[in-house]
């Protein structure tokens, strides 16, 4: 299959309209061509393209930025001459100086195809920089790993943050040039914006069902995200980034993992049958100890589960990420009322918030975790209610099936 990199580099006729403007491309590690070169190696070198500059997202267009709230900053590039700038540092919305810079914008991300992943937001904020400044952005379109399926809640209003652009579901089934489509529909933006398609994509293919595993080298889009099992689970594992227990940051499987010192996963998981064993569906869950070497825990010895997306027990319509590592917190409160699971602390530059309630995009899968009175059936309806009503809106903005 080819990519919307490959396509746009393959064909002269895709990339005309770019010849004699300046193009600005916004990228990170994953933003690789078929052959592994990274996609402003590719384009500079390639005729007919002008690079006028560069834009890094969270973590940098290197992806050397460790962790959440950690800033990249500006810089010129060695090998191209040109400025990068970055979107997570002291701006991350592009300024008019950035936007003056270009005059047509490609962006080149690999997402997760999950809500809270940043690189939505920022695409967001560059669309409507571009409608404000009468730039031009194409989407040079990648896959969904995490594949069609959709999960959780809508964000609710007045909950948007840098991990929430806008009322999206928690897993939401687009790619990147899908979204920005409901994007500037939802907002209203005007301005000229293209998807460079890919071309043989089958997100309900197995046995990558969404990453085409046969076929293209994984490349880590951040740093934690390891593996395609990485990207299955993240729709879930994220939530742990807003609890005290480990997403095991500071292992080789973060947002694989879900654990901590002084609970006994044992138990959870028998909990975790009990209250709702369809849950639990389509993958495996096995019992582990791990000692994060940083973050969360450093050097404590967690007991905990990992999440196995993958294998021949995988069922792709049957896993349900979310819900999944819902379920372990309901069965923690349950186990250990008194147990500290809601970590409080600023969460992408937002306060006064708990960021498990920014995360969801409000406060309703914590109160029915603390909710004693309540079970499996209240979260299902109110999840299934949203998950219905985004299929309904965005089945107009699928371009592959």
């Amino acid at each position: 299959m080819k990519f919307g990199i490959d396509r746009l580099l393959a064909h002269k006729d895709l990339r005309a309209p770019l010849r004699g403007t300046r193009v600005a491309l916004l990228a990170h590690p994953a933003s690789v061509t078929r052959n592994l070169g990274h996609a402003l190696d590719a384009l500079a070198a390639c005729e007919g393209i002008g690079i006028s500059c560069a834009f890094g997202p969270q973590h940098g267009l290197r992806g050397d930025k460790q962790d959440n709230m950690i800033e990249s900053p500006h810089f010129s590039d060695p090998v191209h001459g040109i400025p990068v700038f970055s979107l997570y540092g002291d701006a991350r919305r592009p300024t008019r100086e950035m936007m003056d810079s270009f005059d047509v914008a490609l962006i080149d991300l690999q997402d997760l195809g999950c809500r809270i992943y940043t690189f939505a937001t920022t695409l967001l904020y560059m669309l409507e920089a571009a409608a404000e400044h009468g730039k031009s952005v194409w989407v040079l379109d990648r896959p969904n790993p995490a594949g069609r399926p959709v999960e959780g809640l809508l964000l609710r209003g007045g909950w948007e943050s840098f991990v929430g652009a806008g009322p999206m579901l928690m897993r939401h089934g687009l790619t990147l040039g899908e979204m920005g489509r409901w994007l500037i529909d939802h907002y209203r933006l005007n301005l000229d914006y293209r998807v460079i398609a890919m071309e043989g994509w089958k997100p309900e293919q197995g046995p990558g069902f969404g990453w085409p595993l046969a076929d293209r080298s994984w490349v880590n889009p951040s740093p934690n995200a390891a593996t395609p099992a990485m990207a299955r689970a993240y729709a879930g594992t994220v939530m742990l980034e807003g609890t005290t227990l480990s997403e095991g940051r500071g292992t080789t499987r973060p947002l694989e993992l879900l654990g901590a010192p002084n609970i006994d996963a044992r138990s959870v998981l028998k909990t975790m049958r009990g209250l709702a064993p369809a849950w639990l569906a389509g993958c495996r869950l096995r019992e582990c100890w791990f000692e994060p070497t940083f973050h969360k825990h450093a050097g404590a010895l967690c007991h905990g589960f990992q999440i196995h997306p993958d294998g021949s027990h995988y069922d792709h319509s049957a896993f349900k990420p979310w819900r999944l590592v819902a379920l372990a917190f309901k069965a923690i409160r349950q186990l250990y009322p008194e147990y500290p699971i809601w970590r409080d602390f600023p969460y992408e530059y937002e306060t006064g918030k708990l960021a498990i309630d920014v995360i969801n995009g409000g406060p309703l899968l914590r109160e029915w975790v603390d909710d004693p009175s309540s079970d499996a059936g209240d979260l299902d309806k109110l999840a299934t209610t949203d998950e219905a009503q985004w299929i309904e809106q965005t089945s107009p903005y699928l371009t592959a099936s």
